[in-house]
């Protein structure tokens, strides 16, 4: 049971989620002790997940110059089996990367985390999402992150307003994740509760990655992500809650 106050509140929104199937041996040697790879349909994914965070509070407190900002992450899927039998569905992070060093050095002392620091930046054109299903309007958003001097990116386009994700689908599968697991080398894995309500999306009517992936991820990533993608999509977001996480 987590706590009663979570640790930290927020909203994530414009939620690009881009996954792959890849060899389940290039995730194996990150996956925390207590929990085994969730599969979906016979595949192992790993996504690319870039977000807006917004309102962000620490135990209920505005944190000054933190309190919104982009992250992008990589982070594949696990699930651990409890007592009574049932399931826990979760993530583990490869690297999750933020613009402010506070926040990623918070994150890796008292969760583990795999966070890194780079300069990064958002846009979205237009800023509101899309709501008339009947117009042929677009929006764009682009994620940026700088490294090694130049910024990289990753671009998405959607032409539909957001809608609910149908059940059993790939999208689903990817989006509807409620713990978190971080491995920790020496130590008991950490489990941690997210929770938001059910997300809707806009499925990419395009979706460009302008990066070194090799540099960024490792060759092994890079070379695992240069076929389609099996997913790309824009979840619309929610106000959420981080608890704090617990050994197992």
């Amino acid at each position: 049971m987590h706590e009663n106050r979570p640790f930290l509140t927020g909203a994530w929104r414009d939620i690009v989620m881009v996954s792959w199937a890849v060899d389940p041996k290039l995730l194996k040697p990150f996956v925390a002790a207590g929990t085994e790879l969730d599969i979906f349909q016979g595949d192992a994914l790993a996504s690319i997940v870039a977000f807006d965070f917004c309102e962000t509070r620490v135990l209920g407190r505005r944190i000054p110059f933190h309190v919104r900002f982009p992250e992008v992450n990589l982070r594949f899927y696990v699930k651990r089996k409890m007592s009574d039998g049932s399931w826990r569905r979760g993530v583990t992070f490869i690297q999750e990367m933020v613009p402010r060093s506070a926040i990623a050095l918070v994150a890796r002392t008292l969760y583990g985390e795999p966070y890194v620091a780079r300069p990064m930046r958002r846009a979205a054109v237009p800023e509101a999402p899309l709501t008339d299903s009947t117009s042929s309007a677009t929006r764009s958003l682009v994620y940026e992150w700088k490294r090694e001097g130049g910024w990289e990116r990753i671009i998405t386009l959607v032409n539909a307003p957001p809608r609910p994700m149908r059940s059993g689908s790939n999208e689903e599968f990817v989006a509807e994740h409620y713990w978190g697991y971080t491995r920790r080398p020496g130590k008991p894995t950490l489990e941690y509760h997210v929770t938001h309500p059910r997300w809707n999306i806009s499925l990419a009517a395009e979706c460009l990655i302008e990066a070194d992936l090799s540099a960024l991820y490792g060759r092994p990533f890079a070379e695992a992500f240069e076929g389609p993608p099996a997913s790309a999509f824009v979840a619309e977001g929610s106000k959420i809650a981080v608890y704090s996480g617990q050994p197992i």
